[in-house]
């Protein structure tokens, strides 16, 4: 008790960046994103002579965007799941530079020391996230301490010869399985607050979270996951991905979605979690028509799709509620949401065209941009104080 009473005067004493680990990752993610497409673009045009390739840009959006994004979601999520102060001040300092210290050694050198720097940033996330669950006991939520450290254990694969395409698809799913189960928590519950709020009496017939048909899509699409990984051109694998995309499209169908278009911090959580059907059904189509669909279509629909659309709508909804703002989306927030879609949307498309270079430049910039906005938009929310009163 009394180290906890300590961790909390540390983090008020702490300035308000570092006062919750949504606040330096959310920011620094969201920038090293709207850095990293456009660089990527650039090398893949010929307007750089230095060129990472595909690996080094898969690299960058999974080890350095996503990781921070999941680091200041799971971080920020664990203190409330458990009860505990978060993890603030000097011991978040720390963790921040490790994680930039990891991108400015990528960006400026693949030599083996580059590496090991990079490397260091999620052990030390992985340990930290365990043991905030194993000392507030919050076994309920383990699942998202073992799938933290399978994240860190393909980017150590990633690293190893020949492993960068496996590691890629083990991260990928890793992701989608930590969308598929916390965003299956957080859509659900949050529309059926948000209808209730207003008598909308829809909140009625919205199915509350994690049902047995939820697990059981959940069962089906880990499932389908490792087939994909081990797999990813048999067509057992494609079907199983078919049946799960399926699952998800029921399961979404359940929670109202079209009830929420008048307020864009909610239509885009159900958004998000529509590009769970629709990466799912697209790398199916990869596997049953390599000839028509290719694989990139679904690579891209998972990573600028679900992983894009759903982090932006997380981001800025904590982003707001954690520093005591309305959760109502302004102009730059709807903009934002727009931009990650169309831009997501664009990008799979260009794929399905091989590449087209006006639809890979147009999608190029509107993602990017959508991470680019959000950094200019929150910055003062993220750099301020909260508005009111924390525990």
């Amino acid at each position: 008790m009394a180290h906890e009473i300590d961790r909390g005067a540390h983090r008020r004493d702490a300035p308000p960046i570092l006062q919750n680990a949504f606040r330096p990752f959310f920011l620094g993610g969201a920038i090293w994103a709207a850095i990293q497409v456009p660089i990527w673009y650039a090398e893949y045009s010929g307007y750089l002579g230095y060129a990472a390739g595909p690996a080094g840009h898969a690299h960058e959006m999974l080890y350095g965007v996503l990781a921070a994004i999941i680091c200041g979601f799971a971080l920020t999520a664990i203190a409330n799941w458990t009860g505990r102060s978060p993890v603030a001040g000097a011991g978040l300092a720390a963790l921040f530079v490790l994680w930039l210290a990891g991108r400015m050694a990528m960006l400026f050198s693949g030599e083996g020391w580059a590496i090991a720097i990079d490397l260091a940033f999620l052990p030390v996330f992985t340990l930290v996230a365990w043991r905030e669950i194993i000392a507030g006991r919050n076994w309920r939520n383990l699942p998202v301490a073992v799938m933290v450290a399978l994240f860190t254990l393909s980017h150590f694969a990633f690293h190893w010869p020949q492993g960068s395409g496996p590691a890629t698809r083990m991260t990928l799913a890793v992701t989608a399985l930590l969308v598929a189960l916390i965003g299956g928590r957080i859509v659900p519950s949050f529309t059926l607050n948000w209808l209730a709020g207003r008598n909308d009496t829809a909140a009625k017939r919205t199915a509350p979270p994690m049902q047995g048909l939820d697990k059981l899509v959940l069962l089906l699409t880990g499932l389908a996951l490792v087939l994909w990984i081990l797999r990813p051109e048999s067509l057992l694998t494609g079907s199983a991905l078919g049946i799960a995309a399926l699952g998800h499209l029921i399961r979404l169908s359940r929670w109202q979605g079209h009830r929420t278009l008048g307020e864009p911090l909610m239509w885009s959580l159900h958004a998000g979690y529509f590009w769970m059907f629709l990466a799912l059904a697209i790398m199916a189509g990869a596997i049953v028509w390599p000839e028509r669909v290719p694989a990139a279509a679904g690579l891209h629909a998972i990573g600028a799709g679900v992983i894009g659309g759903m982090t932006l709508a997380v981001m800025t909804r904590a982003s707001l509620g954690h520093t005591g703002r309305e959760r109502i989306a302004g102009l730059a927030t709807t903009l934002v949401f727009v931009l990650v879609h169309v831009g997501a949307a664009l990008r799979v498309l260009a794929a399905i065209l091989s590449n087209e270079p006006r639809l890979l430049g147009v999608s190029a910039i509107l993602w990017s941009a959508a991470f680019g906005v959000f950094a200019l938009a929150y910055t003062p929310v993220l750099l301020g104080a909260k508005r009111t009163g924390d525990r």
